[in-house]
């Protein structure tokens, strides 16, 4: 199944005026942003189990007729930007193009079912009850997820046997990942159980048998290398240019996703070290040898993208004299590769729910963001670009010091 729909498809589905399967927009202003990504969002869920892609016409009345609206470059790229601004989590499958309907243009937006609902907008997930729009009841959330046991997964939402939802923090997943996840109206409106709610945010493989997936154990569990062995950072700080070189620091950070990124963040902190210029410039120029926020971001990146599966490597992060290294175990996934690495819009995911938790934490602000914020910022501060090694097993960034 593909996003791309034939032209005798598109027609008969924008001429079907009661069909569940299509949300029309005259325009772009007023709430149409946010219904558009209502209808995205209850798509990708495909409550109805049509198992085929829905879609969003844009420059379309309710009616069918043409609302005279201009389909140009700018309107296909706010549309298309709605997939990965962080709102839609998991990010869903869709496509944004420019599309003729009995000699009118319009702009199309195509979603796919999603391999693993619930997806939700803004903490709410929506469904299609007939041609309108509608939040998900109880009963309507465990059909998504019942559903979600029936297709492959990926790791990131596959069992981890060896671990019991007891091993989960419940103070963690209630105190700081709910109120992050769900609305808070949503959630003063919930009778669900802990099960039920850690099978909605697939922290466990299902309420009725509540195995901790692999996002359960990286996200809620006070010490997730019980299960997965790589799952730690090591963080080594020398005083020379080599490994041979005397340690001046090391670390191993550990804990529940939130705590590790956390620790993470203070330890780059305390070892950024910040020059004084009082002589440039009327007022004194703090630069740092590093600016924080590219750091922050390739290491995020790595604890992201890393795979999980089949290593006990960790995250790595050497901070030489003159330069840091961040080793990520696993090479590029899917539609990236050596040749396409780092280039704006080319991502894909090999762990998609831990992505989406990280971004309902707040360390992740846009995806396909990182590396050129990262870039930006050390471009900024008058770092030199960010080198690259790319291998089948690994993906090693440098990051040199500032002169």
């Amino acid at each position: 199944m593909t996003p791309h729909l034939t032209d005798a498809e598109l027609l008969a589905l924008a001429c079907d005026l009661e069909s569940d399967r299509v949300e029309r927009k005259e325009r772009l202003g007023g709430d149409a942003p946010t219904k558009i990504r209502e209808a995205i969002c209850a798509f990708a869920n495909d409550l109805p189990g049509h198992n085929a892609s829905g879609i969003v016409i844009v420059g379309m009345t309710d009616k069918g007729q043409h609302a005279g609206c201009a389909i140009d470059d700018q309107l296909l790229v706010t549309l298309g930007a709605m997939r990965e601004d962080g709102h839609i989590l998991p990010v869903p499958t869709m496509s944004v193009q420019k599309r003729a309907i009995k000699s009118e243009n319009y702009a199309v937006i195509t979603v796919l079912p999603a391999d693993a609902p619930p997806v939700r907008y803004r903490g709410r997930i929506w469904i299609r009850v007939g041609p309108r729009r509608a939040v998900a009841a109880a009963q309507d959330e465990r059909v998504l997820n019942e559903r979600r046991k029936h297709r492959d997964l990926p790791f990131d939402l596959c069992p981890i046997n060896a671990a019991l939802v007891t091993d989960l923090l419940r103070r963690v997943f209630e105190e700081e990942y709910l109120p992050s996840a769900f609305a808070a109206d949503v959630l003063s409106a919930n009778e669900r159980t802990f099960e039920q709610r850690l099978a909605s945010l697939k922290m466990v493989a299902s309420a009725e048998e509540p195995t901790p997936t692999l996002l359960g154990v990286l996200t809620l569990s006070a010490s997730p290398q019980d299960f997965v062995p790589g799952a730690y950072l090591q963080f080594l700080r020398l005083a020379g240019p080599g490994l041979a070189d005397p340690i001046i620091d090391e670390e191993r950070i550990d804990g529940p996703l939130s705590e590790l990124i956390t620790r993470a963040d203070a330890k780059l902190r305390a070892h950024v070290r910040v020059a004084v210029d009082f002589t440039s410039a009327q007022r004194e120029q703090k630069t740092p040898d590093y600016p924080l926020a590219a750091i922050e971001q390739i290491l995020r990146n790595a604890v992201m993208h890393r795979t999980y599966e089949s290593t006990n490597s960790p995250v790595r992060v050497s901070w030489f004299e003159d330069r840091i290294e961040i080793l990520s175990p696993g090479g590029p996934y899917g539609a990236v590769n050596a040749r396409n690495f780092g280039k704006p819009g080319i991502t894909d995911y090999r762990n998609p729910n831990l992505a989406d938790a990280m971004r309902t934490l707040g360390f992740v602000q846009r995806f396909g963001a990182g590396i050129a914020t990262a870039e930006k910022a050390l471009a900024a501060n008058g770092n030199p670009a960010l080198e690259w090694e790319i291998d089948d097993n690994f993906i090693l960034c440098r990051m040199r010091r500032r002169a």
